[in-house]
């Protein structure tokens, strides 16, 4: 399994009776991009009210919650921490009264300057309420002395540097910003005369929406009671959507960056069979990050695809429990080998990537233990060598296994007969690659330099546990 920590989902919705319900059912189906809170901020034009807890969307809202929620314009924010603690004060949307009026923010990705802004914020005093670099942009909207909110927006986003998509609530307008470099999805969509923004189109499907288009890098879109205005305030950068978006956090059921995910899934795992010239009985995914490559590479291949490995999905993903005793036996509890399916078998195992590979290594002694003659681990990425700073909360370089270890030192850790990594330009090839994405943690081509001693201290900023397993 990959065990990343994910990002943020945001949803945002314009000119609708009952927006709570609205956006309820959007973040129902963005709950794959953040489990640790949730959060609701609607407008009646005059005041916003918010509602935000720890947990699933379903634990945090209820019907009494919704009740007392009324208006008809509202953003939601689901959450897992990429840049702050994991606290209750730390869910989203963000809350302030400035002198450009109430205002509700949500966020997703990460500020690569955001410890040198707050610390330069703090100097001028500032108080912050959050551990979070998504503050930050509260604070500086608050200080610009521009009289309009659009020109503070404007003004805000000179400073910050990063990865970011927002959604800005204010009592009579809904914006929706994206990063030039577009590391982040979001998506514009219709529901009869309302409209509607996701970071991905899957939450369209489940209201019966019209996906319209996406938000372009570097816009930024104003919906208001005259309808839509958008502005690209700054010079054109090259493109750097995150791959990892197709490769594995985005539902496959989504539009992503213009792809439809599970396609390019697939399409990486018939490259991936095309590169490969191992022998085997049956193709088995990890589920369910490596489905649909499997899938892909069993066509390909003509090698029969088989579920010899069987998913609890009553319990989250192992990266994301809380406890050490939990995380230590997560992937027994999530994972059960099919043994008349295993047992005597050549398998080519898929999956969608390796980390620190201590989840792999796990998963290759269970299916010997059910009587594998050999297991052969693929990958549909190539090796992990870098940490994103952009969004994704991956491990120190130290940490990765693929930056430590040699292919065939990791094929010794992790115990299997023989590994394969997708090629870089089989993974580009996959997703129709024209120079837009970022690639840094197979490359370290980072789009955006950072400083190494930055990041580190926003990490100690964030107080991380080091017994997390990221496997």
């Amino acid at each position: 399994m990959c065990n990343k920590k994910e990002y943020c989902g945001l949803f945002g919705v314009f000119n609708v009776e009952k927006p709570s319900d609205i956006i309820f059912l959007g973040l129902y189906s963005l709950q794959h991009r953040g489990q640790e809170s949730a959060g609701i901020a609607i407008s009646d034009g005059t005041t916003i009210y918010s509602e935000k807890g720890m947990g699933h969307v379903a634990d945090v809202f209820t019907k009494s919650v919704f009740e007392k929620m009324q208006g008809n314009k509202g953003i939601g924010h689901v959450r897992y921490s990429t840049a702050g603690e994991s606290l209750p004060a730390n869910a989203q949307p963000i809350i302030a009264h400035t002198n450009k009026g109430h205002l509700a923010l949500v966020h997703n990705g990460n500020l690569v300057n955001s410890v040198e802004l707050r610390h330069d914020l703090e100097r001028t005093g500032s108080i912050f309420a959050t551990t979070t670099d998504s503050e930050t942009i509260l604070h500086l909207l608050a200080r610009s002395k521009a009289d309009r909110i659009e020109e503070a927006i404007i003004e805000t986003l000179h400073y910050v540097k990063g990865a970011y998509c927002f959604l800005i609530l204010t009592n009579d307008k809904l914006f929706a910003i994206r990063d030039g470099y577009g590391f982040r999805p979001l998506s514009l969509g219709k529901l009869h005369n309302s409209y509607i923004l996701a970071s991905e189109t899957c939450a369209f499907d489940i209201l019966d929406a019209k996906y319209i288009r996406d938000i372009e890098p570097g816009e930024i879109l104003t919906v208001s009671n005259e309808g839509m205005q958008s502005i690209m305030p700054f010079a054109p950068t090259q493109k750097a959507y995150c791959i990892f978006e197709l490769i594995y956090f985005a539902r496959p059921d989504s539009y992503v960056f213009g792809r439809n995910v599970n396609i390019a899934r697939i399409a990486m795992g018939k490259i991936l069979a095309r590169e490969s010239s191992v022998k085997a009985d049956i193709v088995v995914p990890v589920p369910d990050s490596g489905l649909y490559a499997a899938l892909g590479f069993a066509e390909e291949s003509k090698i029969p695809f088989q579920f010899g490995l069987t998913r609890n999905h009553y319990i989250g993903r192992t990266f994301i429990q809380p406890k050490q005793s939990v995380r230590s036996m997560g992937v027994k509890v999530k994972l059960n080998p099919v043994k008349n399916i295993i047992q005597g078998k050549k398998i080519i195992l898929i999956d969608d990537s390796i980390v620190r590979g201590t989840t792999s290594k796990k998963i290759v002694t269970m299916l010997y233990e059910a009587g594998a003659k050999e297991v052969h681990m693929k990958l549909s990425s190539p090796p992990m060598i870098g940490p994103c700073y952009y969004g994704i909360d991956t491990p120190f370089e130290s940490e990765l296994i693929a930056a430590n270890l040699s292919i065939p030192e990791i094929r010794q850790f992790i115990g299997c007969d023989s590994i394969q990594y997708l090629s870089l330009q089989g993974l580009l090839d996959s997703v129709n690659d024209t120079n837009e994405f970022c690639t840094a943690c197979f490359t370290h081509n980072y789009p955006i330099k950072h400083h190494m001693q930055q990041f580190q201290q926003l990490r100690l900023f964030e107080k991380i546990d080091p017994s997390h397993d990221h496997s």
